[in-house]
């Protein structure tokens, strides 16, 4: 399996620029792996398996396997209100403090503005005060209106955690997921993870020289919704707990069989998203040419990540890259070289057609998420979007996410008001504008899985 796992990786990987990447696949009961290049150009070190790369919002998961094992227990209610376990909860909107449910959390679907990063600190109550900061964002959609990925609904998920066991979320997460799975080397901390041999984040810029991005760190209250770092072998392991349906390396079923499915089952439609077609319990759902696709990954600062399962076929493949602006894509020619490679999968391409100048202005304007301002204008045939970040996101992650990339062509497909990306590092992006049902005006962008509504224009 390995051999040509490696070749592939390798010629990707310098085809794409990218310094640093390390892949992993399961197939059957067969594992194989692929490590090339290094962890920092200022500083290299061969990236190998015990590389400790971040990967981002897969940790979302790890979240959500918590809340499971708790209700397991009896412990948690996902159908329940999360003031049943966070009293303390204050949001803009009351109704929305009083109706959210722990599932909604967990399904992208809380809908209040949920790219927010702000850093509480480096102490045990960073998850506590950054909940108490949700009073201030706003309200974008009713909760269960629309999937809207919602990074700040993992850290209140966090919160869950903390009040139901009375551990720090780290902690408890310690305890109910990484070491009954033999999860060593999966980590939090820098202090733990500086003695280790780890991978930064680099930007390739326009002359092909790389700039080290940072900080390397992301705040303590990012933890649940995707501030863990781990080695290639241990997100295997990750991988063929959920193949096996809550079962541990020892046999033990850590969470019942029924509740690890319904991670892989739909809780909420979102078809046409960059996401996939539904949210699971986490879990993004899509398929390929008729099986059923479970998937995540994540992003830091320059760090990347991919993981995707094909439980039909016992399949998981998952990669850690540490280069903008193409390690999304090294993720995906990656993953789609393995469904063809290894299981005969090839997804059906989608084939956008032109729109003539009139059609397209009616797309045309600025659409706002919580850490995107995204301008969207007629380019020929087509949409070019440009994303800028928002000066709250920029302030809570440094200046090196101060960048804007060069214009993103957007596609549309056929009688519809989705789009695809043909071409750049962002091919195989996806999403859709959404209308006002009283007057068929577009009033809202649905990009990178978000929902970015509208901008009134003067």
């Amino acid at each position: 399996m390995d051999g040509e796992l490696l070749q592939t990786t390798r010629e990707l990987a310098d085809e794409l620029g990218v310094p640093g990447v390390a892949v992993g696949i399961v197939h059957g009961d067969e594992v194989g792996f692929a490590y090339h290049g290094v962890t920092s150009v200022e500083n290299p070190l061969p990236v190998d398996g015990t590389t400790l790369f971040q990967f981002g919002s897969t940790g979302k998961t790890f979240t959500s396997v918590a809340i499971l094992r708790l209700a397991d227990d009896g412990r948690v209610d996902l159908d329940a209100p999360v003031r049943n376990y966070v009293p303390e909860l204050r949001l803009r909107d009351e109704q929305a403090a009083q109706s959210v449910t722990v599932l909604q959390l967990l399904n992208h679907t809380a809908g209040w503005a949920g790219d927010d990063f702000t850093d509480t600190g480096g102490g045990d109550d960073a998850i506590a005060r950054y909940v108490e900061h949700m009073a201030e964002l706003p309200q974008i959609t009713p909760p269960g209106f629309i999937v809207s990925y919602n990074n700040a609904a993992l850290g209140l998920a966090g919160r869950v955690i903390e009040n139901v066991t009375g551990q720090t979320y780290e902690r408890a997460l310690a305890a109910l997921v990484l070491e009954p799975l033999g999860l060593h080397d999966t980590l939090f901390f820098p202090n733990d993870i500086m003695t280790r041999r780890f991978a930064v984040g680099h930007r390739r810029e326009e002359d092909g020289s790389y700039k080290v991005l940072g900080p390397w760190h992301m705040p303590r209250s990012a933890n649940p919704m995707g501030g863990i770092s781990a080695t290639i072998p241990d997100q295997l392991r990750w991988a063929r707990f959920h193949l096996d349906l809550g079962r541990a390396p020892d046999g033990t079923q850590l969470v019942s069989r029924e509740l690890i499915a319904r991670m892989q089952e739909p809780t909420a439609h979102m078809p046409g998203s960059a996401l996939g077609e539904a949210v699971g319990i986490s879990w993004l759902l899509g398929e390929v040419a008729g099986s059923k696709v479970v998937r995540h990954g994540g992003s830091t600062i320059g760090q990347y990540s991919g993981f995707v399962m094909v439980p039909a076929h016992r399949f998981a493949i998952v990669s850690f890259t540490n280069a903008e602006p193409n390690g999304p894509l090294f993720n995906r020619c990656i993953r789609d070289w393995a469904f063809e490679a290894y299981l005969g999968l090839v997804a059906e391409a989608q084939m956008p057609e032109p729109r003539s100048a009139d059609v397209l202005a009616a797309y045309a304007g600025q659409f706002r998420t919580a850490g995107s301002i995204i301008d969207v204008a007629a380019d020929g045939d087509h949409l070019a979007a440009t994303f800028r970040p928002t000066l709250e996101f920029i302030e809570a992650l440094g200046p090196d996410t101060d960048h804007v990339e060069p214009p993103v062509p957007m596609r549309m497909l056929p009688d519809s008001d989705r789009w695809i990306v043909t071409e750049g590092s962002n091919e195989g992006d996806r999403g859709f504008f959404t209308r006002d049902p009283a007057t068929d005006a577009v009033n809202g962008l649905h990009v990178a899985g978000r929902y970015a509504p509208r901008v009134p224009q003067d």
